[in-house]
């Protein structure tokens, strides 16, 4: 009689990660439209980006009324700069609940285990897992000790994730895990791999990069098999993250490494319907996906920037419309950009709620001037062609005008 294999109890509000095909954590293409929309096209679940304890720490939590979502946010002063502006509030993390429940990670950088903790415990009730981001490579992490920095210091990483399955999984009943990249050599990931999994962790994700490594560079996937087989040696489901094109792509290089399950980054970032199988009619035209987008992230009163930004990501830089809608201002712009006609009146809404009409007037006013710059240009031209015609005709005289007259008579 063989044993069942070993695995770490997965919390009654948690989620077991084995089997499924995942969104990514990517700063900016991680924000709230682009997790539903990733789930929509067909995402198991989906990784929120990166967001640092101590930014959550002291936020306000609200159910906004006109979106039906959760926001945590905080009042900024504009620096301090100009006591006579009014107060800002800053959204720093948005989910929703209803579309969001027991598929949503919240992905967490810190650097201490009693920030990370107290930061934890305001978002625990409404996810499905606190994911540790300990692979970032990126400056704004790692010169604060998150991040890859974490990786050259296995024993703070490892009470890192202890605290936060004794305070925050083991009380809020959902699962911890951690994202790594690999190490310089094979003995020091699976050295790290192995202190990680006896935390008590329910998922372990590799980045199939070291640290150093940039994400033109092709992913390493030889250490792959030897970590999925740690961590199911210890009961850990094991994500592999880097260079997974799709969803085929995806249960194909699960099969082939032994792996748990995949995630899907930067493919997803260009196109998330990358999540629909070559059964399901895999990859939809842009124009489609961004008119999807665009419903989503008006639905949820985006920030602006935050959409642009996406926007960029969605349309090709090759298509035509590309730079007149990276131009654009507000939502009402890039509906007309587009020639969304249908959704023009929800993103006048919006606008106003996200105080960008004015900049929609600004630019119809600048529109209107240019036009008229435009037409006194074409008058001028046309009455110079007047004048200039005029003065090289010929008297009638000399057009034998008179002459013919005198003949006449």
């Amino acid at each position: 009689m063989t044993s069942s294999p070993k695995r770490v109890p997965i919390p009654k509000n948690g989620v077991d990660y084995r089997g499924k095909v995942v969104l990514a954590p990517m700063v900016r293409s991680g924000e709230l439209p682009s997790r539903l929309l990733a789930l929509k096209y067909g995402a198991d679940l989906v990784w929120g980006p990166e967001t640092v304890d101590k930014s959550m720490i002291g936020t306000t939590k609200r159910i906004n009324p006109v979106t039906s979502t959760i926001d945590y946010s905080r009042v900024s002063s504009n620096g301090g700069r100009n006591p006579s502006l009014p107060l800002k509030e800053n959204n720093i993390y948005r989910l929703f609940p209803a579309r969001e429940h027991g598929r949503l990670i919240f992905q967490i950088g810190t650097s201490s285990p009693f920030t990370a903790v107290e930061a934890a415990r305001l978002v625990a009730p409404h996810v499905a897992g606190i994911d540790v981001n300990a692979g970032c490579p990126k400056p704004f992490s790692t010169s604060g000790g998150m991040g890859a920095a974490l990786l050259k210091t296995p024993d703070y990483l490892a009470s890192i994730l202890s605290a936060l399955v004794t305070e925050i999984g083991n009380v809020f009943e959902i699962g911890i895990s951690v994202k790594i990249r690999l190490l310089e050599t094979a003995a020091e990931t699976e050295a790290l791999v192995r202190k990680l999994c006896a935390t008590g962790i329910t998922g372990l994700t590799v980045h199939c990069r070291t640290t150093p490594m940039r994400p033109r560079e092709r992913a390493i996937r030889d250490q792959l098999r030897m970590i999925a087989d740690i961590c199911r040696a210890e009961g850990v489901a094991c994500v592999m993250n880097g260079d997974v094109r799709n969803r085929d792509e995806a249960l194909r290089l699960i099969q082939e490494f032994g792996v748990d399950a995949a995630m899907i980054a930067t493919a997803a970032e260009a196109n998330p319907s990358s999540f629909r199988s070559n059964e399901e009619g895999g990859l939809l035209p842009w124009r489609e996906v961004v008119q999807e987008y665009m419903k989503i992230a008006m639905d949820v009163d985006n920030k602006w920037g935050n959409t642009k930004f996406t926007l960029g990501q969605l349309i090709p830089g090759k298509a035509e419309v590309y730079r007149k809608v990276t131009g654009c201002k507000c939502y009402t712009h890039v509906c007309e950009a587009l020639e969304l006609d249908d959704l023009i009146d929800q993103a006048k809404d919006v606008d106003r709620r996200l105080d960008l009409s004015q900049a929609y007037d600004q630019a119809a006013v600048s529109n209107a001037k240019a036009m008229n710059k435009t037409a006194q240009a074409a008058e001028g031209r046309t009455s110079a062609e007047r004048r200039l015609s005029s003065g090289s005709r010929h008297p009638l005289s000399e057009r034998r005008v008179g002459i013919s007259t005198a003949m006449a008579v």
